[in-house]
């Protein structure tokens, strides 16, 4: 068992499977500006890095000058349909009831709004000491200056805290931050991609945390 102090969630690929509502998303998108849909997982090898990162692979450099009529076209869709068929993984919540005493925050590359409004969706949000997300700080993963605010307002020295992620990075957050990692093997991205960056822990799903750390 590893003692720790904060928990650090990822969001999309670790507490919840938002892959059929983003996918949706981006097709509504790519088919009302005139181009075909794309395959499941090539959408959701897309994700990780923001909206805004995603809205630039999935219209590709011929499309670019579409961008801002895109990104409204998808804000809209989304706004409407983030919670008609993503889902809590597995878990989850006896996770975070379990773990009830510690400091656990979400940091996501997702828009703040769209995040609260899936954890308020879910009613987990009370269980979280903070969300980060864009929008809510100038910095995103895998840049430090995301975390450390949090480690200095809840007193917490580095190796107290792990990050729990699906995405590249999350561990590379964990590694230029001066935290832990542990790779949740059952999110987005494929296991070998993730395990290629040596996580200092990994998981196949939610509920081995209650048995790795206290």
């Amino acid at each position: 068992m590893h003692e720790i102090d904060l928990m650090v969630f990822d969001l999309d690929g670790t507490l919840v499977d938002s892959a059929p509502d983003l996918i949706a998303t981006v097709n509504y998108t790519r088919n009302m500006l005139g181009l075909p849909s794309m395959e499941n997982r090539a959408v959701i090898s897309l994700v990780g890095d923001g909206m805004d990162k995603l809205l630039e692979r999935f219209l590709g450099h011929e499309m670019q000058h579409r961008r801002e009529e895109a990104m409204a076209i998808f804000l809209a869709y989304y706004e409407e349909h983030l919670l008609d068929n993503t889902t809590l993984y597995p878990g989850v919540t006896d996770v975070l009831d379990f773990f009830s005493q510690k400091k656990k925050v979400i940091i996501t590359n997702k828009r703040c709004h769209f995040t609260r409004k899936i954890t308020d969706g879910f009613a987990i949000t009370s269980s979280f000491d903070d969300i980060i997300g864009i929008g809510s700080t100038p910095f995103r993963k895998p840049d430090a200056r995301v975390l450390f605010p949090l480690l200095e307002r809840f007193r917490i020295a580095p190796n107290r805290a792990v990050i729990f992620g699906d995405g590249v990075a999350d561990i590379n957050l964990a590694r230029n931050a001066g935290i832990k990692s542990c790779a949740m093997l059952n999110g987005f991205t494929t296991r070998d991609t993730l395990l290629s960056l040596k996580p200092d822990f990994a998981c196949e799903h939610m509920g081995e945390l209650k048995m790795m750390f206290c």
